[in-house]
């Protein structure tokens, strides 16, 4: 069974940074892609980065340059370095994998940046 743990979410301030990990058991995460979404309070999930199982990134236009999607194999872990955050970066952050057809995800973590 596929299990995804997200942690690292906090309180923080504008410009500040916060990263955020996400464990899984039941899959590899260099075997599959792997995502991060966030859903703003009264908003649509959105996506904010991949990565790709041959290691490939892509990112939100809202995001790019400011975070950066990783993996560490040997952990079995993902992770989303959020730099330079805005009020608008606020939301609960989730982190997905795809594996072949099927989708699952984490239980989210939060973010608040707020001064």
């Amino acid at each position: 069974q596929v299990q995804l743990v997200e942690s690292g979410g906090g309180l923080v301030q504008p410009g500040g940074s916060l990263g955020l990990s996400c464990a899984a058991s039941g899959t590899l995460v260099s075997r599959n892609s792997m995502l991060w979404y966030r859903q703003a309070p009264g908003k649509e999930r959105e996506l904010v980065a991949t990565i790709s199982s041959g290691g490939t990134t892509n990112y939100a236009d809202s995001v790019k340059g400011r975070f950066t999607i990783s993996r560490d194999n040997a952990k079995n872990t993902v992770y989303l370095q959020m730099n330079s955050l805005k009020a608008e970066d606020t939301g609960v952050y989730y982190c997905m994998a795809l594996v072949r057809v099927f989708d699952y995800w984490g239980q989210g973590t939060q973010v608040t940046v707020s001064s």
